[in-house]
């Protein structure tokens, strides 16, 4: 359609006698715009969030948009489906916002709110606020953050507050399309993975190690092996191997 038009202006100026065609086309190039808006859809074969199984070990497809300004501020959604329950229902639809840039010589900051909404759930309240923050440094190829999110105390949450900390390491392999990763992440509070599982009101760590294939720029394979404290409930708890299949966009 655009081809179209631009012929279409063309032949008209020529027509009209207009010998500077050229500079009348040039000035249609509009600059770069401060909005970028991209998105990525993943096939996972088990949804774990912080080690625990949200899928009841079963596939799970997600997707997430996001919409970023270049002053660094952002918004934008990801969503999964999720093992049916009566509170948490079959879906789970994170909305967020927040700002990320540079703080200094190689480290990256991201601050923000996160909103956990389960749209189908129909017992009780399972909306959950959670503000976060991180610090990146990037190394070469490799990349290591520090985060933090917090829940306060919230009725989604029977009452009780929640603290996660987390490192997370990633490189990619020079000259491959594979990169490797590390996740170590410690919860204390409401949703403590020795707490979920029955065996204390204690903290609890959750931890993965992967790696990914770059089969093109857009899409990826990925694989990675994730365990969590506490007792070990098969799909939910228990160790896992995780595969995930990404399309960015």
């Amino acid at each position: 359609m655009l081809t179209s038009v631009r012929s279409l202006v063309a032949a008209t100026l020529l027509s009209a006698g207009f010998a500077a065609a050229t500079p009348a086309l040039a000035d249609e190039t509009a600059p770069p715009s401060d909005i970028t808006v991209s998105g990525n859809v993943a096939l996972v074969t088990d949804y774990r969030f912080r080690g625990l199984s949200l899928s009841g070990g079963d596939a799970a497809i997600q997707g997430a948009i996001n919409v970023n300004h270049s002053s660094g501020f952002y918004v934008g959604a990801w969503g999964s489906n999720l093992e049916d329950s009566a509170v948490y229902g079959n879906m789970e639809l994170d909305v967020y916002g927040g700002w990320t840039g540079a703080i200094g010589s190689g480290l990256t900051a991201d601050v923000g709110l996160l909103y956990y909404v389960y749209p189908n759930g129909n017992v009780g309240d399972a909306n959950v606020f959670e503000p976060y923050a991180s610090v990146s440094a990037a190394f070469g190829p490799a990349t290591a953050k520090l985060g933090v999110a917090y829940a306060w105390k919230q009725d989604s949450l029977g009452g009780d507050d929640n603290l996660y900390v987390y490192t997370d390491l990633s490189s990619g392999i020079p000259d491959t399309p594979i990169s490797v990763s590390a996740h170590l992440g410690y919860t204390d509070g409401a949703l403590s993975p020795k707490l979920l599982t029955g065996v204390s009101t204690d903290g609890g760590f959750d931890y993965s190690v992967g790696a990914s294939y770059n089969i093109t720029p857009k899409l990826s394979l990925g694989v990675s092996y994730v365990g969590v404290d506490g007792a070990s409930i098969d799909s939910f708890s228990n160790d896992a191997v995780v595969g995930t299949l990404k399309l960015s966009f």
